[in-house]
């Protein structure tokens, strides 16, 4: 499967009915993190999950292990990143693969740094710019 580099966000969730009409609902973490903004509109896409609930014996629900995309850079990863865009603190903004976003405080849209990845979250990292 093919994803666009333009991928704001990755995270899963299940499809709850709502009186007459179904919803996702966006993590808390996508807002924080300015990767989504409430009011815009975004394209969504659903891929078919693997997984889910399962019932053991008894019928009593048991959750299965997540199977969540881990994020594609460790701490200490030293990596040539370009700075995309800039955040709302002022920080440049590089992503990865799958769309990942990296924040690089320091950086300047259009330039290619190096920077050492010092702390990684499941939807966001921050970089320390080395040269």
């Amino acid at each position: 499967m093919e994803i666009s580099d333009k991928l704001l966000c990755l995270f899963s969730a299940e499809v709850e009915e709502n009186e007459d009409r179904f919803v996702v609902e966006v993590p808390r973490r996508e807002i924080e993190t300015g990767a989504v903004d409430p009011g815009d509109t975004y394209r969504v896409a659903l891929i078919a999950g693997e997984g889910g609930s399962t019932t053991d014996a008894e019928g009593t629900p048991e959750e299965t292990p997540s199977d969540e995309p881990q994020p594609p850079v460790e701490p200490g990863e030293i990596r040539y990143v370009e700075i995309e865009d800039l955040g709302k603190q002022g920080d440049g903004i590089a992503r990865v693969e799958r769309g990942y976003v990296i924040i690089v405080p320091g950086g300047e849209v259009g330039e290619r740094v190096k920077i050492e990845v010092s702390e990684v979250k499941s939807n966001f990292a921050v970089g320390e710019i080395l040269d």
